[in-house]
């Protein structure tokens, strides 16, 4: 699983021009997920991204998502499985499709939602407008295979 993570000062999700979750002060996480992810990909990303000491305390990034009590919104973005390294269109081999990476997308936020309480999501596989109002900017890429 790969994770874009930003902190943000707010952020929304819009399909078809209505406005389908939105929070305010917290993390931004776009997911992707690739063939061969599992639950133990899930507890990686999930650990890792709510225990991330990336907001601010006395100047210094010394307080979590935890710690802070701020909102995550989650979205399902498979092209982060995008390579580009041959030619000039990317090749998504490696993303993970269909139902298999629904039911996977669906358990990551589950598992968060355990921990943190209420987390707001995309629409998986639709057409969406994700607004980011970036704070700092803070943007982290994370990966559970450690591939980078």
């Amino acid at each position: 699983m790969r994770a874009v993570v930003q902190r943000v000062k707010s952020s929304r999700v819009e399909v078809s021009g209505k406005v389908v979750s939105e929070i305010g002060f917290g993390l931004n996480v776009l997911v992707g997920i690739c063939d061969g992810d599992t639950i133990d990909d899930i507890k990686y990303l999930k650990d890792k991204i709510l225990n991330l000491r990336i907001f601010d305390e006395d100047d210094k990034m010394n307080k979590s998502l935890i710690d802070v009590g701020g909102e995550l919104l989650i979205v399902s973005q498979f092209t982060l499985y995008g390579d580009c390294r041959k030619g000039r269109r990317p090749s998504f081999m490696r993303a993970l499709g269909g139902e298999q990476s629904e039911k996977l997308y669906l358990e990551f936020v589950k598992q968060c939602a355990e921990v943190i309480g209420e987390v707001k999501t995309g629409e998986f596989g639709a057409d969406m407008q994700v607004y980011i109002q970036n704070d700092g900017p803070v943007t982290l890429l994370l990966e559970s295979k450690k591939d980078f």
